[in-house]
C-alpha cells in the first residue's frame, strides 16, 4: 500500500470542504487532547444463516480483555490479552501505510465513513469503483454477542432490538436479565470514558487490505454502533480479502489491546501525526515479551515473566524522559505537595499547644458535615458490624483481666469504660473513625503491675489512681511541646516487632489457659464413680478449636465463590459472633459436663462488689497509701504513656494513609490528649485504660469505605470515598454500653470460647506482617521467594540477618515480660527505635533498609466491590 503524499491529502480536504454539507465554514474549535478512560469494542464482519453480512461484537476491553465464548454465548473471564508478535508487526505496517485521519470534524457514522473511504482511494488502498462496496460494508448493522443472544432465541427481531439498544431514543427497555447485566456493565465504565470502535473483517471485492485510523475532533454518540451509550472518539477499520496472508481477528485484538493500554491511548490522544502513533507502538513493543514456542507450565515461570516486564518498564522510564510527567503536571503535583505539607497534622508550629490549636481549627469546622454524612445506609450496616467487633474483644479481654487481677477489674468495668470513653471520643476526637478499646500490651502491663503491688503490699487500684494522675501530666507536657511529631521516628522495624509480639501474646495466652484447664481436670487411668472431670478438659479443647475454625473459615468464605457477593460479605463480617453463638449452643446442649463460664455481674455492679466500689480513694481504702509510691508511680505512668502513645499514634497513621482517601484530616495532638486524659480519670473509678485499637479502627474505616464500581473487570477495586462522620462511633459505643444489661446471656459464654477468639485474633493478626513473611522465607529455598522489593533488592542472607535481629528483640521483650522486670516492657520496646535509627545503618546499606522498611501490600479492603462483576460473566 502506498503512503499518500501531503499534497494528495490537501486536495482531498479541499474537495470535501466544497461539498454542500460543509460549505459554511465554522469557527475552528480548540482541540480537546485531554486523555480519557477508554472502552474498546471489537466488531467483526460475519455472515449469518441467511447469507446476510453484519458487524458482530466479539470482544471488549475495560482495561482487560473479555471475549465472547461461542459455545456458551456468554462473556468469558477478564484476562490480560496475549498477542502474537506477528499481529503487532502487521498492525504497525498497516498504520505506517494506511489512512490516518486525526481530529476529524464529523458527528455521524455516514460522514465519517465517507471521509475514510475517500482517503483510502487517495492513498491507493482501494480502487475508485470499490467506493460503494466499502461504504456499504462500513454502514452494515451492528449486532451484539454474549449479553443478549441467549434471550433472542425466544424473541422476535423487534424485541431483540428493544433489548440491545436500550440507550436509543424512544425505545422501551424490558425488565430482563439482559437489562440487569447491562446496568452492571455500565457501572464498571468510568463516567468520562470515551469509546474506541474496532471494525475488522474479510470482503471478497477487495484485492488488498485497507486500513483507516480515525480520531474525532470531539467524542460523539454514534447510534447503533456500540452496545453501551459511550461517545466514540477513535475508529479503526481493517478490511481485506480472505486470501491475504493476514489474520484480521488478531490484528483487531492487537489494536484493541493497545488502545486499552494507558500509555498508548494517551499517546493516541496527544498524537500530531502518523509518526507519533508508530513511536507509541514501538514503545509498546519495547516493553512486550516474546515467549519462544514451548510449553509453559507452573506459576513460578509466569511470575518470572512479570518480574522481567517490570524491569523493562522501569528501564524505559529511566531511559526516556518524555515518559515522565510533563512540566505542567509536575507543577500541579508540587502545589499539591505544598498544600499537604501546610496541612500536615504533625508539622510543628513552635508554639505551646500550637499543634492542638491547629487540630481544633482543622477538624471542628467540619462538625456539621460529620452529622450529615452519617445519613447513609452503609453507616447503619457499619454500626451493626463494628458493634460485634468491639463487643467481642471487650468480653474476651474483660474475662482475662478479671483472672489477672482476681476480680478487681473485669467484664463490667471494661464494657463501661469502652462505652463511656468511646462516646466522648467520637463526639470530641479529631479522627472519630478510631475505635477505642483495650489491647494486649495493656493487659500485659496490668498483670505486671498487679503482681508488683501484691509483692509490695500496695493497693493495686489506688496505685492505678496515681499512675493515672501522672499519665495526665505526661500527656499535657507532650501535647504542649507538640511531641506527637516523634511518631515519625517509629519505623516499620518497631511496628512489626510490636504487632508480632501482640499476636504471640494472644496465641500464648490461649494455650496457656488451655493447659491450666487440663492441669485442673487431668486425664487419669481410673476415676471415681459418676466423675466427669476429664470431659471438662476435652470439651474445653473442642469449644476452643471449634470457635477458632468457624471464625477462621467464615473469614475465608468471604472471598470464596459460593453464594452472592453480599451474602458472603455478611457471613464473613459476622464470623466472630456466629462462631461464639454456635459454640455456646454446643456447650448449652451438653448438660452433664462442667465448663468455666464468664464472670459478669448483674446490672451496673462492679465485678467484685465485696472487694471494691465505683470510686477509688487516692489515699487508699484499707490503709494509708505510701507517700513514696505517689511519686514512684511516675515510672509506671511513663510506661503506660509509651503504650498509649505508640498504639494511638500508629493507628492514626495507618488510618490516615493517602490510599484511604480521607478528606477531613486528623489530629494527633487532640486525640492523644483526649485518650490520655480520659484514661487518667478512669483510674479514679477503677476502670481500665484504653487506647486506639488498630484492628478495630481499620475495620471501622473499611466498613465505611465506598468502593468505586467504575473499575475494569478483574481489576482491584478502588476507593471512591469514606463516610467520615461521628455518628457510627457514638452508636457503637452506646450499644456496647447497653450490653451490660445482657448479663444473663454473657454468663452463658464458656471461657474456652473466648480462648478460641484469642487464638483467632493472634493467627489472623500475623498475616500481613512483613516480619512474619520474612520469617517463613528463612525456611524456603530462594528460588521460591516472592518478588517483593525486600527480596529483590536485598541479598537473602542479609535479609535473614535483619529478620533475626528483629526476632532477637522479640525474644528480649518476651523475657522481660515474663520476669519481675515486666513493668519495663514498654521501655525496652521503645528502645528499638534508636536501635533501628542509629545502630542498624552501621551494618546495612541505606537502600537495603529502605527496601526492608517498604510496604509492598496495599490496604486490605476485603475485595469489596469485586464480587458484583462476577454476575456479568454468567450465562444470560
Amino acid at each position: 500500500m502506498k503512503k499518500p503524499s501531503r499534497s494528495q491529502i490537501t486536495r482531498t480536504s479541499k474537495k470535501l470542504a466544497s461539498t454542500p454539507s460543509v460549505k459554511k465554514k465554522k469557527k475552528k474549535k480548540k482541540l480537546d487532547r485531554k486523555p480519557h478512560e477508554v472502552f474498546v469494542e471489537l466488531n467483526e464482519l460475519v455472515v449469518d444463516k441467511n447469507q446476510e453480512m453484519h458487524w458482530r461484537e466479539t470482544a471488549r476491553w475495560i482495561k482487560f480483555e473479555e471475549d465472547v465464548e461461542e459455545d456458551t454465548a456468554r462473556w468469558g473471564k477478564p484476562h490480560v490479552a496475549s498477542l502474537s508478535f506477528r499481529s503487532l508487526l502487521e498492525l504497525r505496517k498497516t498504520i505506517a501505510h494506511g489512512a490516518v485521519l486525526l481530529d476529524l470534524e464529523q458527528t455521524t457514522l455516514p460522514g465519517i465513513a465517507h471521509l475514510m473511504v475517500e482517503t483510502m482511494i487517495i492513498s491507493d488502498q482501494i480502487r475508485a469503483e470499490d467506493r460503494a462496496n466499502v461504504l456499504r460494508a462500513l454502514l452494515l448493522k451492528h449486532r451484539w454477542g454474549a449479553r443478549l443472544w441467549r434471550e433472542a432465541k425466544g424473541m422476535g427481531t423487534s424485541s431483540l432490538l428493544f433489548c440491545i439498544l436500550p440507550w436509543q431514543k424512544n425505545l422501551h427497555l424490558h425488565n430482563t436479565e439482559g437489562h440487569r447485566k447491562y446496568l452492571k456493565l455500565m457501572e464498571k465504565i468510568p463516567e468520562d470514558a470515551e469509546a474506541t470502535v474496532v471494525l475488522v473483517g474479510c470482503v471478497q471485492f477487495l484485492e488488498q487490505p485497507t486500513m483507516a485510523f480515525v480520531r474525532l475532533n470531539e467524542a460523539v454518540f454514534l447510534e447503533s454502533v456500540l452496545e453501551v451509550p459511550i461517545p466514540v472518539r477513535f475508529i479503526f477499520v481493517l478490511l481485506g480479502p480472505s486470501q491475504a496472508n493476514m489474520d484480521y481477528h488478531e490484528i483487531g485484538r492487537s489494536i484493541s489491546t493497545l488502545m486499552s493500554d494507558k500509555h498508548f491511548h494517551e499517546a493516541a490522544y496527544m498524537a500530531d501525526d502518523r509518526q507519533d502513533l508508530l513511536n507509541a507502538i514501538n514503545e509498546f513493543l519495547d516493553c512486550s515479551i516474546v515467549i519462544p514456542p514451548s510449553e509453559v507450565e507452573g506459576k513460578d515461570l509466569l511470575k518470572s515473566i512479570a518480574t522481567f516486564q517490570k524491569l523493562l518498564l522501569r528501564k524505559r522510564k529511566e531511559r526516556d524522559p518524555a515518559l515522565r510527567a510533563p512540566p505542567e503536571l509536575c507543577e500541579v503535583k508540587a502545589e499539591e505537595e505544598e498544600e499537604e505539607a501546610e496541612d500536615d497534622p504533625l508539622k510543628r508550629t513552635g508554639i505551646f499547644f500550637g499543634g492542638l490549636v491547629r487540630d481544633i481549627k482543622r477538624r471542628y469546622p467540619k462538625y456539621l458535615s460529620d452529622i450529615r454524612d452519617a445519613l447513609h445506609s452503609q453507616c447503619l450496616a457499619a454500626v451493626l458490624f463494628i458493634y460485634f467487633a468491639a463487643l467481642s474483644p471487650a468480653i474476651t479481654f474483660g474475662g482475662l483481666l478479671g483472672e489477672k487481677t482476681e476480680g478487681l477489674m473485669g467484664v463490667s468495668e471494661l464494657i463501661i469504660s469502652t462505652s463511656v470513653l468511646g462516646i466522648l471520643f467520637s463526639l470530641l476526637g479529631a479522627q472519630p473513625l478510631l475505635v477505642i478499646g483495650f489491647s494486649g500490651p495493656l493487659l500485659v502491663f496490668e498483670e505486671a503491675f498487679y503482681k508488683f503491688c501484691q509483692t509490695q503490699g500496695i493497693e493495686y487500684l489506688t496505685g492505678r489512681v496515681w499512675i493515672g494522675l501522672w499519665l495526665i501530666v505526661f500527656i499535657f507536657i507532650i501535647v504542649a511541646a507538640e511531641g506527637s511529631f516523634l511518631v515519625r521516628y517509629i519505623s516499620p522495624f518497631t511496628q512489626e516487632i510490636f504487632a508480632f509480639l501482640i499476636s504471640l501474646i494472644f496465641i500464648y495466652e490461649t494455650f496457656y489457659k488451655l493447659y491450666k484447664v487440663f492441669a485442673e481436670h487431668p486425664l487419669l487411668k481410673f476415676y471415681p464413680p459418676n466423675a466427669m472431670q476429664p470431659n471438662t478438659a476435652l470439651l474445653s479443647l473442642i469449644l476452643m478449636l471449634g470457635t477458632f475454625f468457624i471464625a477462621f473459615f467464615m473469614r475465608k468464605f468471604k472471598n470464596s465463590r459460593f453464594l452472592g457477593g453480599k451474602a458472603r460479605r455478611i457471613i464473613g463480617d459476622f464470623g466472630i459472633p456466629i462462631s461464639i453463638l454456635v459454640m455456646v449452643l454446643v456447650d448449652y446442649t451438653i448438660t452433664d459436663t462442667y465448663t468455666q463460664k464468664l464472670n459478669v455481674p448483674s446490672g451496673l455492679s462492679v465485678t467484685s462488689p465485696h472487694k471494691r466500689g465505683w470510686f477509688i480513694h487516692p489515699m487508699g481504702s484499707s490503709g494509708t497509701f505510701p507517700m513514696w509510691m505517689m511519686f514512684a508511680s511516675a515510672i509506671p505512668a511513663l510506661l503506660v504513656f509509651i503504650l498509649i502513645f505508640m498504639e494511638t499514634q500508629i493507628t492514626t497513621l495507618i488510618v490516615s494513609k493517602k490510599e484511604r482517601k480521607l478528606l477531613k484530616g486528623s489530629g494527633f495532638h487532640l486525640d492523644l490528649l483526649l485518650i490520655g486524659t480520659m484514661g487518667g480519670l478512669c483510674a479514679l473509678f477503677g476502670l481500665p485504660w484504653l487506647t486506639a485499637a488498630t484492628v478495630r479502627s481499620v475495620t471501622h474505616v473499611n466498613a465505611l469505605t465506598v468502593m468505586s464500581k467504575a473499575i475494569a473487570p478483574g481489576e482491584k477495586p478502588k476507593i471512591e470515598e469514606v463516610k467520615e462522620q461521628r455518628v457510627t462511633g457514638v452508636l457503637i459505643a452506646t450499644l456496647v454500653g447497653l450490653s451490660i444489661v445482657m448479663g444473663n446471656m454473657l454468663r452463658q459464654i464458656p471461657l474456652a470460647v473466648l480462648f478460641g477468639i484469642f487464638l483467632y485474633m493472634g493467627v489472623t493478626s500475623l498475616t500481613g506482617i512483613q516480619l512474619y513473611e520474612r520469617l517463613l522465607l528463612i525456611f524456603m529455598p530462594s528460588k521460591h521467594h516472592p518478588d517483593h522489593i525486600y527480596v529483590v533488592k536485598v541479598k537473602t542472607w542479609r535479609m535473614n540477618l535483619f529478620t533475626c535481629i528483629q526476632l532477637a528483640c522479640i525474644v528480649l521483650l518476651w523475657v522481660v515480660k515474663s520476669t519481675v522486670a515486666s513493668l519495663a516492657f514498654p521501655f525496652v520496646l521503645i528502645m528499638t527505635v534508636p536501635l533501628r535509627r542509629f545502630v542498624l545503618p552501621r551494618f546495612f546499606h541505606d537502600r537495603e533498609l529502605k527496601a526492608l522498611d517498604s510496604e509492598d501490600a496495599e490496604p486490605n479492603f476485603d475485595e469489596d466491590g469485586r464480587d458484583e462483576y462476577n454476575e456479568l460473566h454468567m450465562p444470560v
